[in-house]
């Protein structure tokens, strides 16, 4: 009963009227500032405007009416917070629009409904006054609705604020602040902004950054005239003022430190960590730095540092005048770099994220810019970064639902983190949304790099080896296999036996170390097994063979007419689709692809592969792939045309990250 009371048209209606009440309350007990003098007067003849403010900044909004002669209607969202707001306003004599912009999430909040209804108010001779940033954030940046709206009605845009110096900021995503009675109050503005009428995406994007940067210079004005700043935004001169918690991280860190040689002692009987190179990970190098411009990129393990060694390989072509360092996290991505970065390239494992390992690491490497992958955000490294000025980029972006909000629930945890990038490339908008809302400032969606790799290698001597004892065996791959997924493989295998008689079933283990595992699990089903790492090739009496290796995939892809891509009958999130295809291998996949959640998207809305839920389905839809070849061959058809369509990450990711190098030696001498 309670609950639906508060959702009530009443209790906005009374809600409404104690906000209104309070805002006079606010105005009667502060003296009024404006700022600069007259700038009221100044604008009035070009009434109707598009006034803007940052949402945080809303509560005293009903007083930027200049008169009770003009008519101002302002745009409130269609939720409760918005029946509020309606009440409140409309007490000061102004009328509402609801709706509000939707964001990187695409999801209808009556945008388009509000849009036509300012034009409609525009005519009406209506100023209207909205906030140029879109709920639920990032704060303070400004939508391209603003914008496009002073597109289309030809009106000029004014940006506002108006401040207290007393004031409370609210623990919510736009920092809401709630001004205090008593106080200085300050109404401010600055110089319209007008956007022409044909103006291209170009000049509305130009558009919408001055007026991003033209409320953020209102706003920082108003409170300097009040005799405050604003509390609660990131200060330049301080990018890493961390708070209590991650203050905690690093000094519990710091106390740990001298533990590290035992834990990685342990790691390394354990095969998780080299012998010989547990130093790297104290930040004790292993190689020189050689002279020159260092871009140190950093990739946690095989899935992370496959999306990037293409690039670093087109880098390093494109940039021959740059050093490149490359860190790793795991045994397994070292042994990949070793296979396939360039020569001139420098491997090293990443330091533990302390303190005084990650200060030895930056002293020794002094990084001109650095690079991290996909979703590595350690409080020190970044901390060091930012104390030493290194540009801190980050390509590949991803974050997981699961993992967006655990960070947001610990937002005073995340936006130090996330805001002291210079740059996110993120793989998708959604994941672009995701950085923004934590704080991430400089966010494009690039896509995804490892759409533009080439296929996984595959080496003419071991391809041939494989061949020739296999011979015209039929063979059904399952790639990059999580823990339970095996288990299916191996049903799977005995209910296309049936059919196939000679049927070779290759399982490539997503972490090779479990291939004797593996092999174990497969003879309790009674299937003869092998591995790779103890016999070069399977032999006609094995049912199975585990490639119990590193680098190897596109071997086994190529020997394959049908893969089941692994990782996505379990809730891990799905492996790269796009490897098989390449390979002109036909794929299966279930349904748990989150980590590619758009290039399965596609390929499954082409016809390009097919999605199964279980064993049986997997039986069932392999072995007619198996039996019907115009079936296979039209599906990785499909799937090759749309692989083709999802490139094109790799050359903005190169486009961007030009900004943050020197510039090329030939540009120099031309200079």
């Amino acid at each position: 009963m309670l609950k639906g009371l508060l959702k009530s048209k009443a209790f906005a209606v009374l809600s409404g009227r104690i906000m209104a009440a309070y805002i006079r309350f606010i105005r009667r007990t502060s003296s009024m500032t404006d700022d600069p003098p007259g700038f009221v007067q100044k604008n009035l003849p070009d009434h109707p405007l598009l006034i803007a403010m940052w949402h945080g900044q809303g509560l005293l909004l009903p007083y930027i009416r200049p008169s009770d002669d003009i008519k101002v209607a302002i745009m409130v969202a269609k939720h409760l917070d918005g029946d509020i707001v309606d009440a409140a306003v409309t007490t000061f004599g102004m009328t509402t629009i609801r709706g509000a912009g939707a964001g990187r999430k695409g999801k209808d909040k009556g945008g388009f409904e509000a849009l036509r209804a300012c034009m409609v108010a525009i005519r009406n001779d209506n100023t209207i006054a909205l906030t140029a940033d879109i709920p639920p954030g990032p704060a303070r940046k400004a939508g391209l609705g603003l914008v496009t709206l002073a597109k289309l009605t030809g009106r000029g845009i004014l940006p506002c604020a108006v401040v207290t110096k007393h004031y409370l900021k609210l623990n919510t995503w736009s920092g809401f602040t709630l001004n205090l009675p008593f106080s200085k109050m300050v109404m401010a503005c600055g110089e319209q902004i007008r956007v022409p009428r044909h103006a291209s995406s170009e000049e509305l994007e130009a558009a919408r950054q001055l007026l991003e940067d033209s409320i953020n210079e209102v706003t920082a004005r108003a409170y300097r005239v009040a005799g405050t700043r604003e509390r609660g935004i990131p200060s330049d001169k301080d990018p890493v003022a961390y708070g209590l918690m991650l203050r905690t991280y690093v000094a519990g860190t710091r106390l740990l430190q001298p533990t590290a040689p035992l834990l990685l002692k342990y790691r390394e009987r354990q095969g998780k960590e080299e012998a010989g190179r547990t130093d790297e990970r104290l930040g004790l190098p292993s190689a020189q730095r050689k002279p020159g411009f260092l871009v140190w990129l950093h990739a946690a393990s095989v899935g992370e540092a496959n999306a990037i060694l293409h690039l670093i390989e087109k880098l390093m072509h494109q940039r021959p005048d740059l050093q490149v360092l490359l860190t790793t996290g795991t045994v397994t991505s070292a042994k990949l770099a070793r296979a396939r970065l360039p020569e001139k390239a420098i491997h090293q494992y990443v330091p533990l994220d302390t303190p005084d390992f990650m200060k030895r690491f930056f002293d020794h490497w002094q990084p001109d810019a650095a690079i991290l992958t996909e979703s590595e955000i350690w409080p020190n490294l970044i901390r060091e970064a930012r104390l030493r000025k290194v540009p801190l980029l980050l390509v590949n972006g991803r974050i997981s639902p699961r993992s967006f909000k655990r960070w947001r629930s610990r937002f005073k945890v995340a936006r130090p983190l996330f805001s002291s990038l210079d740059l996110v490339l993120a793989q998708n908008d959604r994941y672009a949304g995701y950085f923004e809302r934590l704080g991430s400032r400089n966010v494009l969606a690039a896509g995804n790099l490892k759409m533009d790799a080439p296929p996984p290698p595959a080496d003419k001597a071991s391809l041939g080896r494989l061949k020739k004892a296999i011979g015209t065996r039929p063979v059904f791959l399952a790639a990059s296999t999580h823990p339970g997924e095996d288990e299916i493989i191996a049903g799977t295998h005995r209910a296309l036996k049936k059919e196939l008689t000679d049927l070779l079933t290759i399982i490539v283990p997503r972490h090779p170390n479990r291939g004797a595992e593996i092999c174990e699990m497969l003879q309790g089903e009674n299937l003869s097994c092998s591995q790779r790492t103890k016999q070069d090739a399977p032999s006609a009496s094995h049912d199975t063979y585990v490639a119990d290796t590193i680098g190897e995939l596109g071997l086994f892809y190529d020997l394959a007419r049908v893969s089941f891509v692994g990782g996505s009958l379990v809730k891990h999130g799905g492996q790269n689709p796009i490897e098989a295809i390449m390979h002109k291998s036909a794929v299966l996949t279930g349904p748990n692809v989150h980590n590619f959640e758009e290039a399965y998207a596609a390929l499954q809305e082409a016809r390009a592969c097919i999605e199964v839920k279980s064993m049986e389905e997997l039986s069932t839809q392999a072995l007619r792939l198996f039996q019907d070849e115009k079936a296979r061959k039209g599906l990785i058809a499909r799937a090759q045309s749309e692989a083709d369509e999802m490139r094109g990450a790799l050359d903005l990711t190169l486009d961007a990250l030009e900004g943050y190098l020197p510039p090329a030696k030939e540009k120099r001498r031309a200079s």
